[in-house]
């Protein structure tokens, strides 16, 4: 993959899509995770160097050097002195189909519930920056609440959408697909990570747990058909309770 005309053509048109008041960096980080997940790139494989990047991209090194350092913070990448710069071996698996949190469990046969922690209008983080392809200056809607199974709480979701396509967090009160979906904004694709953690005091008041008990942690990240990022949610499951959600049966 290292020289794959595949990623430089997909980095490209990434690019050209993305917002450009945005600082170069975030636009070239933001177009290279895109890219990885169009074309399908696995934990472990090497990327092309920041200076084959650079002269094929016609970006400046220090840009594509900031770029990667932004992308391997995020997790997304693996980055050591001396060595290839590579794909994080987190499980990062594209969606065949995008459904919500509501829609999932109603297919399960259990009744999902929330409650709401925060719903807020506020400037990005850099990671929500980077994962939306926005600038810093960008608002977004950030939505915050306790995930229910038949009542039981089962996660903390954490979803950022950009205020130019949800205009106000109040719209939602149960699917927010179903909002997206209502202002001709459905996602069609998109690509999850997932990693493990252990609960923190807080989280695990929240979950009714002990503290220390397993989380499983899954980002995920949405588009639109034109390819422009609609959604950055990461949510906090109870691992305990994570079987439930996943067992699709045969």
């Amino acid at each position: 993959m290292a020289e794959s005309t595949d990623l430089m053509a997909t980095i490209r048109a990434e690019l050209r899509r993305s917002d450009p008041e945005a600082p170069l960096y975030r636009r070239l980080g933001q177009a290279l995770g895109s890219a990885l997940v169009s074309v399908g790139a696995i934990g472990g494989q090497a990327l092309p160097s920041e200076r084959r990047l650079s002269e094929v991209l016609g970006i400046s090194r220090v840009t594509v050097r900031r770029a990667l350092d932004e992308l391997a913070r995020d997790g997304r990448l693996r980055r050591r002195q001396g060595a290839q710069t590579r794909v994080s071996e987190r499980v990062q698996k594209a969606l065949s189909k995008v459904t919500g949190f509501s829609e999932e469990l109603l297919a399960r046969g259990s009744q999902p519930g929330h409650r709401w922690v925060s719903r807020q209008t506020v400037l990005p983080t850099p990671s929500e920056a980077l994962a939306l392809g926005l600038s810093a200056q960008d608002q977004v809607v950030r939505l915050v609440r306790i995930r229910t199974a038949d009542d039981q709480p089962l996660a903390i979701e954490r979803a950022v959408i950009p205020q130019s396509i949800l205009p106000d967090g109040n719209l939602v009160e149960n699917s927010l697909y179903a909002v997206l979906r209502s202002l001709g904004a459905e996602p069609v694709r998109g690509a999850q990570r997932i990693r493990a953690g252990i609960m923190a005091p807080v989280e695990a008041e929240l979950l009714q747990a002990e503290t220390g008990a397993p989380l499983l942690i899954i980002e995920r990240r949405c588009y639109l058909a034109d390819g422009r990022p609609v959604e950055f949610t990461e949510t906090r499951y109870n691992g305990a309770l994570y079987d439930f959600l996943t067992d699709l049966g045969s």
